[in-house]
């Protein structure tokens, strides 16, 4: 997974935040001094921007502990997240947002700390035949950014994420259908496929699940059923190859793709939250 974070916050954590960067190693001349707070927070910044992640955590957190009632002190909490999470410390960064959000709730900051949390998820991503938790996490995550803030920037690109995140899910659902139909286990194949119909319904994924459904429904024998949902393919995805190769499969099993007597309806089923496992 490409891994970024958009241009809307890289340019609001150098203006209000911080600046922007990727990894390096502990600094030994750091001391633990009573220091201004600008001072301590200036020298995370520019060791961040210098990709040295430790150094800028440990002058944060020394803002933390020094000025506790700053306002910089808030600040640094969110750039002690955003240091965790450029080096890939996912755990520790959702740790450190949760902490924030726990304290300051109210905070004008709170925005970018639920889409910073929700990216952590979003970077965990893993390939569609991993387990899908940390997946649902992303989807549940960036559905509370919307929720919270829709008119936000950062809900704009937390909708664009949540459309891949749900094609995700789906392209695990059709890859767990797949192979039960390849060892002929057709009702959990069709139980997987009508996931994707109910849940999923805006991915890509929802013409090969139409697909999927007629060929396991013809290999049992239930015509009406397959008809159907060719039916529903060819009346929402009338030019895609998954319509053309499903009426080849009422060739191969000499099966008339189209009664007359049949009153099918081509809509698909409405859908339900993707609660799917």
């Amino acid at each position: 997974m490409v891994r970024h974070l958009p241009l809307l916050l890289t340019s609001a954590l150098v203006l209000a935040l911080g600046a922007c960067a990727s990894n390096g190693k502990k600094d030994s001349k750091f001391a633990y001094v009573e220091e201004p707070v600008e001072k301590l927070y200036t020298e995370g910044t520019e060791r961040l921007s210098k990709r040295r992640y430790e150094d800028a955590i440990a002058y944060f957190e020394e803002v933390e502990r020094q000025h506790p009632y700053s306002p910089w002190a808030r600040r640094a909490m969110l750039m002690t997240a955003y240091s965790q999470y450029l080096m890939n410390d996912y755990e520790d960064s959702i740790a450190s947002i949760e902490q924030f959000l726990a304290i300051h709730p109210g905070n004008k900051d709170a925005p970018y700390a639920y889409y910073l949390k929700a990216m952590n998820h979003y970077e965990r991503i893993r390939d569609v035949g991993r387990d899908q938790d940390i997946t649902r996490n992303a989807l549940a995550a960036l559905e509370d950014v919307v929720r919270r803030y829709p008119d936000s920037e950062y809900a704009r690109d937390a909708r664009l994420k949540l459309d891949l995140t749900r094609d995700h899910l789906a392209g695990k659902e059709m890859d767990v259908g797949r192979w039960y139909l390849k060892k002929g286990q057709h009702v959990s194949a069709i139980n997987r496929f009508n996931v994707v119909l109910t849940s999923y319904q805006t991915t890509s994924q929802v013409p090969e699940a139409l697909h999927r459904l007629v060929e396991a429904y013809l290999e049992l024998g239930l015509v009406p059923e397959a008809r159907r949902h060719a039916a529903m393919l060819g009346y929402n995805y009338p030019n895609s190859d998954w319509y053309k190769d499903t009426y080849k499969l009422f060739n191969k099993y000499g099966v008339p793709a189209e009664s007359k007597t049949s009153t099918a309806k081509a809509e698909l089923p409405a859908q339900t939250p993707s609660s799917a496992n």
